[in-house]
């Protein structure tokens, strides 16, 4: 199974509506639970990109491919456990967002997600102009603090509320919260620098 990668902000942002359109998920998860692997392939093809994009924002580039497959193999293993009370989506999600920042924090990212920075201070790259604001929102997200940066994927592109987050992240909607702040005004710093 090969992943696709969303090559644009507005592609992972449209990433969920086109797996939403792309078919029946309710027929293909109760053929495939009873081990029909088509139809697991029509699930793989219709969520793919945005599991993909998740895991892009969140680990990077180097690991997301891995991780995207770790995702694809536990859901394959826990197809029978799905109850069918939120849609298949919805459930996917939610083991990738799981999967996914377990392996943030079984590499050892937990101990510096929220370090503090000289205020405005971004870490890595020289910051450069962009001609299409879409390239500079998409650097302008990966250069985010790792802490920051998860917040705003959860809320802001991914739609999760600051007390979900705060789940997820081990941390107080508090912390969620300020975190995002940090996150929007660091995006605003960098983009009109």
């Amino acid at each position: 199974m090969a992943t696709g990668h969303p090559e644009t902000l507005d592609d992972a942002l449209t990433a969920p509506a086109r797996a939403l359109a792309g078919g029946d998920d309710q027929a293909d998860v109760a053929l495939a639970a009873r081990g029909d692997m088509d139809a697991f392939e029509r699930l793989y093809r219709r969520h793919v990109a945005r599991v993909n994009a998740l895991a892009r924002w969140l680990l990077g580039e180097d690991e997301a491919e891995d991780a995207v497959q770790e995702v694809f193999i536990r859901v394959w293993q826990k197809l029978d456990t799905f109850a069918g009370q939120s849609a298949f989506g919805t459930w996917l999600h939610r083991v990738a967002v799981n999967l996914i920042l377990r392996k943030r924090q079984n590499r050892g990212n937990r101990r510096d997600r929220f370090q503090e920075l000289p205020p405005g201070e971004m870490p890595g790259v020289a910051r450069q102009r962009q001609p299409e604001l879409r390239i500079a929102i998409e650097r302008a997200v990966g250069l985010l603090p790792a802490g920051a940066r998860e917040v705003f994927v959860l809320h802001d592109m991914e739609g999760y509320k600051h007390e979900e987050i705060s789940g997820m992240l081990g941390v107080d909607a508090g912390t969620s919260r300020s975190q995002l702040h940090r996150a929007r005004m660091l995006l605003r710093k960098h983009l009109t620098d």
